[in-house]
């Protein structure tokens, strides 16, 4: 795939208003398969998570494990927070500054330290946690819907990471900042819509 279509393919994403975001609900499921389903509802979710797997692949080293894992760690904790009935300022601003935010540092290339490439992407998670949370549904088990959506965020980080590294492999890092590139304009259109 190249650039263009790339391009093309994340901007018609965009355009999906219906898929903007993923916290207006998935539909009758309950339980595992409603926290399974739940992250793959919505654009803002998708985008984050695989640029989590991306960036860490193309930070390189212990980042391509240790990144997503605090990821996954601390959405647990920030998923128990709406059920312990604890609030979370800013939680749809911060879903949004995240994915914009990844895809920069994809499209640019930036490796930071693994401290503070985990201490942001915990903070993330944080924001994306309390949604999945606050998402619930009533009837739903915690731990079979918390078991469900930590599946599906791991194998979103799984892809991303595939990508990354099956594209560095085969020289295209700048298909992968390609790929930066739109999701921060998935990003800029959360800002807008």
């Amino acid at each position: 795939m190249n650039q263009s279509t790339l391009m093309r393919l994340s901007v018609m994403a965009g355009l999906l208003p219906s898929f903007a975001y993923a916290h207006v609900g998935v539909g009758e499921a309950s339980g595992f398969m409603h926290g399974l389903m739940h992250p793959t509802s919505g654009l803002d979710h998708i985008c984050a998570m695989l640029a989590v797997g991306i960036w860490a692949a193309q930070m390189g080293g212990r980042s391509v494990w240790a990144v997503p894992l605090a990821f996954v760690g601390v959405m647990a904790l920030g998923g128990t927070l709406p059920m312990l009935g604890i609030g979370l300022p800013f939680v749809e601003q911060g879903i949004v500054l995240s994915v914009l935010l990844l895809g920069v540092l994809i499209a640019a290339s930036i490796r930071l330290p693994l401290w503070l490439s985990s201490g942001m992407v915990g903070l993330f998670a944080l924001w994306h946690g309390h949604a999945h949370g606050a998402e619930m549904p009533e009837l739903a088990s915690g731990i079979e819907y918390a078991l469900g959506f930590l599946l599906a965020t791991a194998l979103l980080h799984v892809a991303g990471i595939a990508f990354s590294l099956g594209m560095q492999r085969r020289l295209h890092e700048r298909l992968v900042q390609a790929a930066g590139a739109g999701i921060a304009l998935c990003g800029l259109f959360l800002v807008v819509a």
